[in-house]
């Protein structure tokens, strides 16, 4: 959500009076987390939205993510929903990058989060996937997924030593070949979300949670996306804080209740807990791999905030050398013990 593009109070004038009935603009703000896409809080006469360039997304691109916000958003899930012009587009071309506006989900995002927000994340994940299998237009596979990983790791090899060159190249290999067998494509799959970390989480009054930033969102598997969360949210705060000595890296308590409230709304499979320990390195491998792709290809924008690689390095090294079973995980059992 770094800023790209600059646009300026005139040019969004025009696009959204070519496009939509919200009134005069009130209010436009900037918004500096995040790092691939621009976007602006929008305010108008009738309502407050989200205006979205998509800086590395054709527009043909763009229209599997907002048509997939428009189907959670009208069967039940918290997320903004695009508004659609007059031809039923989600999307037109703004200072040369495709576009969209969507509804402003209100709330806040939570960076220390508790058990019971974990455990609300997981029933939203599990809620997103159940509603998502009856989303019937294709999906794209994973940008920065499977496919992706061998060509991401040439990109970045010139940025390490040999140990960690090494160890990206075996769990390459590791992932690959679980994917490939028989247990790995039994892994039920649609499309996920697969970036749903903290800062795309608001929480609101309520405490209820919802998601925003689906332009990651790809055909890949629901335990993939389980797993990316798990990575995040349930984060121990000793790890946040760059000590990594100590039982494992996750909370014991915050995973137990995230995968209480996901397993509350839908079970995992017999198979889907026996893969649970080689997804989390998956995930884990997924953003060593992409922070480390962004350093070797840097971008400007303004307000851009880097994201640093090594926590997921680190955070990998430590699922191989303590694997998770799923079955002590949601017993709140402690983290990388037998």
């Amino acid at each position: 959500m770094a800023v790209f593009t600059v646009v300026s109070p005139e040019e969004l004038d025009r696009w959204l009076s070519a496009r939509f009935t919200v009134g005069p603009v009130t209010a436009f703000t900037p918004i500096a987390q995040g790092i691939e896409n621009t976007n602006y809080f929008v305010d108008t006469e009738s309502g407050r939205f989200v205006l979205t360039l998509l800086e590395r997304m054709t527009p043909a691109a763009v229209a599997f993510p907002l048509a997939l916000m428009k189907y959670l958003a009208t069967h039940g899930i918290r997320c903004p929903e695009p508004l659609a012009a007059a031809d039923g587009s989600l999307s037109a071309t703004l200072c040369g990058k495709p576009a969209t506006l969507a509804t402003r989900l209100p709330g806040r995002q939570h960076d220390a989060p508790t058990a019971a927000e974990c455990a609300a994340v997981g029933g939203l994940l599990a809620r997103m996937h159940l509603a998502a299998a009856g989303f019937r237009e294709a999906a794209p596979p994973n940008p920065r997924g499977l496919d992706w990983w061998p060509r991401g790791a040439a990109d970045v090899s010139v940025l390490l030593d040999d140990g960690a060159r090494r160890l990206l190249d075996d769990e390459i290999a590791t992932q690959q070949a679980f994917a490939a067998s028989a247990a790995g494509r039994s892994l039920p799959r649609s499309a996920v979300h697969a970036d749903l970390f903290r800062d795309n989480v608001l929480f609101d009054a309520d405490g209820q949670p919802g998601a925003i930033d689906f332009y990651f969102a790809c055909e890949d598997r629901w335990l993939f996306d389980l797993a990316v969360s798990c990575n995040d949210w349930c984060l121990a705060d000793r790890w946040n804080a760059g000590d990594d000595d100590g039982p494992g890296p996750l909370d014991a308590v915050r995973l137990a209740a995230l995968l209480r409230g996901y397993s509350a709304v839908r079970k995992l499979m017999p198979a889907e807990r026996a893969a649970f320990a080689t997804l989390l390195r998956a995930a884990a491998l997924r953003f060593w791999l992409s922070r480390l792709h962004d350093q070797a290809r840097p971008r400007a924008a303004r307000l851009l905030e880097a994201k640093d690689p090594r926590p997921f390095e680190r955070l990998l090294r430590a699922h191989r050398s303590r694997p998770l079973r799923f079955e002590a995980a949601a017993q709140g059992a402690t983290p990388g013990k037998p």
